[in-house]
């Protein structure tokens, strides 16, 4: 029976057995017949049973989805579950636990745990312990071992037991060479790379964006132009290799016409950003709040609204969570010491729809699920009557309210907590999970 998930005042969880049925909702999939249509859906058993109109509840629990709209369930491309390793920070359990609040179905972790995510038997521990969890973790595979930029991974043998993709993550590959053979390398089974720009020999020991807001607060900044040369030389070594490429943490607006002009030119190239980049500017850093200290930094506002612009245009393809769990002790602290990062899982949608208010759920659904899909290979589901229920009900007019009580992540390392942000995940249905916001 489909396992029913209430989320109840003291943020606990309630187990129970039972079907459910979804009242007068609007269906978001250009796969599907009933594409843009508002119809009843039940579902028993974790498998979409009739979709219909006027479907009678017979005893079986309902959602009232009037004004509400639902897709196939999100896919989160970068976020790190620190597990192995530093489950102080996050489990996999917890990692999911906050994905399926957020709205996501799918995740792929980064390879940046103890031990590095460097070979088969680490991507097998992955797999393996996502099979019991409400939703599905990929793993991520190392480009280098021990992600240290030195020498290549066995990349085709992490692809057989499961990684869906290969990064270096936290620490992008710094060597040309290497990064050239490995896009290669990737080539023999037609596989993705994921880089987060960052040229580490410039603006090295930066803190912040470097620019106005740097200056005034005494800080060290962090030069646009180390992101944007990274992304020049990746793309000159994509060129001369014609392998795929995905680009995640874009942050700046000579960046985007980089990748832009890249893929005007035929090149297997994509991009994703953070969430927080459409809302937080580094004006937001007068306040030294060390949860705003993120790679890649917040930038201007100038790069902010060149953002926007880009996921409206298509330019950029998918958003991408950016979630990164860390303790207390490693934000309380002065500025300097802070580690980068913020949790993000439950907030991506809020940020999205306060951002740009006048985006449409279809948009909504091609970056969290249709573009990710595609751009990974990823086996893609229909809503359809006899398929599996691995699905997403949002309302763009709700509102997301981070709180200490319903994080479900491990850590709490977000400016967001008591922020009311446009847009609500209502539910979310995974691997016969059903969890209630």
């Amino acid at each position: 029976m489909l396992a029913f998930y209430f989320l109840l005042s003291c943020g606990k969880f309630r187990k129970a057995d039972m079907n459910i049925l979804l009242k007068d909702v609007t269906i978001i999939d250009a796969s599907s017949s009933f594409h843009l249509q508002t119809k009843d859906i039940a579902i028993q058993n974790g498998i979409i049973h009739k979709i219909e109109n006027n479907i009678p509840s017979k005893g079986n629990p309902e959602i009232d989805c009037k004004n509400y709209y639902i897709s196939n369930g999100w896919i989160d491309i970068f976020s790190h579950f620190s597990d192995p390793g530093k489950e102080y920070r996050e489990t996999l359990e917890s990692g999911a636990d906050a994905a399926i609040a957020g709205g996501f179905t799918k995740v792929f972790t980064v390879a940046n745990t103890q031990p590095v995510i460097d070979n088969k038997a680490q991507v097998s521990y992955i797999v393996e312990k996502s099979k019991s969890l409400p939703v599905q973790i990929f793993p991520v595979g190392a480009i280098t071992q021990h992600a240290e930029g030195k020498d290549l991974s066995e990349m085709y043998d992490m692809r057989n037991a499961g990684a869906v993709a290969f990064s270096d993550g936290l620490n992008p590959v710094q060597s040309p060479g290497l990064f050239l053979k490995a896009l290669q390398y990737v080539k023999a089974f037609d596989g993705i790379l994921i880089q987060q720009p960052f040229d580490n020999s410039i603006g090295t020991f930066g803190l912040i964006n470097e620019g106005i807001v740097s200056t005034r607060l005494g800080l060290p900044g962090i030069p646009a132009v180390a992101e944007e040369l990274l992304i020049q030389r990746d793309i000159e070594l994509l060129k001369y290799t014609n392998s795929k490429l995905h680009i995640t943490g874009v942050s700046t607006a000579k960046s985007i016409e980089l990748i832009a002009k890249a893929k005007a030119e035929g090149l297997s190239i994509t991009c994703s950003i953070a969430p927080y980049q459409l809302y937080f500017t580094e004006d937001d850093l007068l306040s030294y709040d060390t949860n705003l200290k993120t790679m890649p930094p917040l930038r201007t506002k100038q790069d902010r609204d060149a953002l926007r612009n880009a996921v409206v245009n298509g330019t950029i393809d998918a958003i991408a969570s950016h979630h990164f769990p860390l303790h207390s002790d490693e934000k309380n602290v002065e500025f300097e010491y802070a580690k980068t990062g913020m949790t993000g899982l439950q907030t991506v949608y809020g940020l999205l729809q306060e951002s740009l208010p006048e985006i449409s759920p279809e948009k909504i659904t091609e970056l969290l699920y249709t573009n990710p899909a595609n751009i990974f290979g990823l086996e893609k589901s229909i809503i359809a009557e006899g398929a599996e229920a691995n699905l997403t009900l949002f309302n763009p007019n709700g509102k997301t309210i981070l709180t200490k009580e319903n994080n479900k992540s491990k850590s709490y390392n977000s400016p967001l907590f008591g922020k009311e942000l446009k847009g609500k995940v209502i539910a979310t249905i995974s691997k016969n999970n059903l969890f209630i916001n």
